[in-house]
């Protein structure tokens, strides 16, 4: 969802969020509804069950004082003394607001209302009941015709309809129908109700309690695994981007190594040119003079002339095995970088009769941290850099310092030179851009700066970043 709101745009809520709102609504309504279900089973029970009570206590009472119901029409004046006398006193009189009998055909046998007998009355729905040999308690529904006086006396009252029975065939003759003062009763069942309701909502708050438990751990589990999801999402989209530039970088990498050694070749063929092959061609030139083929030369300027080409010769000899020098690498593939360093230091000493300053950190990387590629890049780094700055200023000043982090190897060489500007360097130079080139292809990090106070080149790889490459 993206609508939005005062507060920003509005979250669409959680799984347990929305388990919370639909189901506490639907467990509201269940509680409700199970609840009212409940009551009504039990207000039924119990007005049945205590409208039963009374109805056998009341027919034990008052049918030993009933005629043949099938025989006779009518009530004689003993009986209806005698049923006067039962109602009005003792535990009935108590109990019983009202009383009728009914005939079948709804007349009034007798009541304790004089006016209502031998009236003809509809009959009600509880009397119709009654009739069919089942006894009906109702309690506080009042609206029978006849009954005006018991729903103004303002009390609860238990309406009981109870069959009388003949006792040899069984058949409905007569239904009794009385008023019951309903206090205690009343008291009673607002109890049952209340305990009803309290098991209701009690046993559906546990059921909602257990299952909310349920679901907001469930809902935790899914919004973590979300959150996992996401973020792998993330990661690999990250990657896919890092492999693309690095397949960007290897793609330029290789552009530039190609051209880069094609440069190579070319300084390689060049210095063979200027050095090597003027020293030879030298001595060609001076094999074929005339004082080496003419017979009578002297034997002092013919010895003179070969001692010249031999001296040429051997300069050449000594450029080749320079050049070739720079160009083989030493055997540093089982060297540590303190090995490496010494070595690049020690083979620049030779060339050029120099002493160069070094300072190594306390503590240096693992042999193991240090593919080859990195040894050779921090080998060629010193020879190019140290080579530069002899050729250049003539190597005063020159220093090596050497630092790591535990991560991070980073090399400088300096000097004290008057130092250079960089801009005028022209594109075809392979020094420091075949420097760069070599550093930053390993994912490192190439560094110069120049005054007048000298030249500091830097390097620096990062172990971890080359070991996931």
């Amino acid at each position: 969802m993206n609508a939005f709101s005062k507060g920003g745009y509005w979250k669409a809520p959680s799984l347990a969020q929305q388990f919370l709102l639909l189901g506490g609504l639907v467990s509201l309504v269940a509680t409700i509804i199970v609840g009212a279900f409940v009551t009504r089973l039990i207000e039924d029970a119990v007005t049945r069950n205590s409208g039963a009570a009374t109805a056998l206590y009341v027919d034990s009472v008052i049918a030993p004082l009933l005629p043949d119901m099938q025989a006779s029409t009518d009530l004689s004046d003993s009986v209806k003394q005698a049923l006067d006398e039962t109602l009005s006193q003792g535990a009935l009189g108590k109990r019983l607001i009202s009383f009728k009998l009914w005939r079948p055909d709804g007349t009034v046998l007798y009541s304790s209302d004089r006016e209502q007998i031998g009236e003809k009355l509809p009959l009600s729905d509880g009397l119709q009941t009654a009739l069919t040999g089942q006894m009906v308690a109702e309690y506080d529904n009042i609206d029978d015709v006849g009954s005006e006086s018991e729903v103004e006396s303002g009390m609860p009252l238990l309406e009981v309809y109870n069959p009388v029975l003949q006792p040899w065939s069984g058949d409905v003759v007569a239904v009794l129908e009385f008023y019951e003062i309903a206090t205690d009763f009343q008291h009673s069942l607002n109890h049952a109700r209340l305990q009803s309701w309290i098991a209701v909502v009690a046993s559906t708050m546990t059921f909602f309690a257990i299952l909310s438990a349920l679901v907001f751990k469930g809902s935790r589990m899914i919004d973590s695994q979300r959150e996992a999801l996401k973020k792998r999402i993330k990661d690999l989209s990250d990657l896919l981007t890092q492999n693309g530039e690095l397949s960007a970088k290897l793609q330029r990498a290789s552009q530039r190594t190609t051209a880069l050694n094609e440069r190579y070749l070319r300084r390689l063929g060049a210095e063979l040119h200027d050095g090597p092959a003027q020293l030879v061609a030298l001595a060609a030139l001076k094999v074929d003079s005339d004082a080496i083929r003419n017979p009578r030369t002297s034997r002092k300027l013919r010895d003179s002339e070969i001692s010249s080409i031999k001296s040429s010769l051997d300069d050449a000899m000594h450029e080749i095995r320079t050049i070739c020098s720079g160009l083989v690498l030493p055997q540093i593939e089982g060297a540590d970088l303190k090995e490496i360093i010494e070595r690049a230091l020690k083979a620049h000493k030779q060339r050029t009769n120099t002493t160069v300053r070094l300072s190594m950190s306390t503590t240096s990387p693992p042999l193991s941290a240090l593919s080859l590629s990195a040894k050779i890049c921090v080998y060629r780094f010193l020879q190019e850099a140290l080579n530069n700055g002899f050729r250049h200023v003539g190597g005063a000043g020159q220093y090596v310092v050497q630092t790591f982090d535990g991560e991070n190897v980073s090399i400088t060489v300096g000097d004290s030179g008057p130092g250079f500007e960089p801009e005028k360097i022209k594109p075809s130079s392979l020094g420091l851009s075949g420097l760069r080139e070599r550093v930053e292809s390993l994912g490192g990090h190439f560094d110069l700066k120049t005054s007048n106070q000298g030249t500091v080149l830097r390097m620096s790889l990062n172990l971890h970043e080359m070991e996931s490459a």
